[in-house]
């Protein structure tokens, strides 16, 4: 049985460029007859056949980038898209915003449905269920059709693309690290379950903050949340139950819900215990308390995606696959949830 070949690598074998081999199996006049005959006769010999999720490679240029985000509730994500608009618009190109809602198959229809000639590049974050799943064969199908892809925030080693992040374990460590110097040794963690993996970055940056300063590690003083409806009730359970004195939130729903249920249960912040959360969104500026964030700079964080992105698209077409993953700067944000 003859192995399946994608362009990208009929190009490889055959040494000329993706856009040739696209244009060759278009029987098109750009290309001259001997290359055309040699890239359809190693293509039907191999059984080539175009990926549907990818027929609109090269064919022509949409100027339009396509976003799929998990959800749009957190403020982070619309910050990124931000940021992603302001450098699309600068240079042209339209943008359209698909929602996975944390589910891969939703995912992969999203990407189905704009790469049918609708774009010509992704920016994602992956979905929950994907990370879970780690089946990214959706993925890897755009970019071996020659279709750019950025991944931002929740990315994966397995798949080699540009990618915008930041340094998760690192900001989650300085959080952690902030609420020491200020006293704080027991410290709970609210966080995602492991297989996102911000969640799990963020986790290990707190842990190796209370090795560090050898303070006891408490897996009882972890929990991790996987759907937000549940949110209150676990929370709630936490805090009845260990007398904490602080609370570490990987984001800032997780962080408000525990100002909420320990207002319910007769506690307050930061009198009781201090709370800091990442993302630094609306909800932490105007909470009450206001809430200590790590700021993950969502406008810079789209600017760059989007700046990777078209540069990937409008430069001289290369060979070489030099992905490069860009690291976003953070920082602390003191408000009153540590005061």
């Amino acid at each position: 049985m003859k192995r399946k070949v994608t362009l990208k690598q009929i190009a490889k074998e055959l040494d000329v460029s993706i856009s040739t081999v696209s244009k060759s199996l278009r029987n098109s006049l750009e290309i001259g007859e001997e290359t055309r005959l040699k890239v359809q006769a190693f293509a039907k010999f191999y059984n080539y056949k175009p990926n549907n999720i990818a027929l609109s490679l090269k064919n022509k240029k949409t100027k339009t980038i396509g976003i799929i985000i998990p959800e749009i509730v957190h403020h982070f994500f619309s910050t990124v898209i931000n940021g992603i608009e302001q450098v699309a618009n600068e240079f042209g190109y339209s943008v359209i915003i698909c929602l996975s809602d944390d589910s891969f198959e939703k995912e992969v229809r999203n990407m189905e449905m704009l790469a049918n000639g609708s774009i010509d590049g992704f920016i994602m974050s992956l979905s929950k269920e994907t990370q879970l799943k780690g089946d990214f064969h959706h993925i890897t199908e755009v970019i071996n059709q020659g279709m750019p892809v950025i991944m931002f925030d929740r990315v994966t080693n397995e798949i080699l693309c540009d990618k915008v992040i930041i340094d998760d374990k690192y900001a989650a460590y300085e959080a952690v690290q902030s609420l020491i110097d200020k006293g704080k040794k027991k410290i709970a963690l609210v966080t995602t379950v492991d297989y996102v993996s911000v969640g799990k970055l963020r986790t290990d940056g707190y842990t190796k903050a209370l090795l560090d300063n050898n303070i006891p590690f408490d897996d009882n003083l972890i929990i991790k949340i996987e759907n937000i409806d549940t949110c209150e009730i676990i929370i709630g359970k936490l805090l009845e139950d260990k007398a904490i004195d602080a609370v570490f939130a990987v984001n800032e729903l997780f962080a408000v819900t525990c100002i909420k249920t320990a207002n319910k249960i007769g506690l307050t912040v930061p009198q009781d215990f201090a709370v800091i959360a990442f993302t630094d969104g609306i909800i932490s500026k105007y909470s009450t308390p206001t809430i200590t964030t790590v700021s993950q700079n969502g406008l810079k964080m789209g600017n760059k995606a989007a700046k990777m992105l078209i540069d990937r698209l409008e430069l001289e077409e290369t060979e070489e696959e030099n992905y490069t993953t860009e690291v976003i700067e953070t920082y602390l944000i003191e408000r009153e949830s540590t005061n």
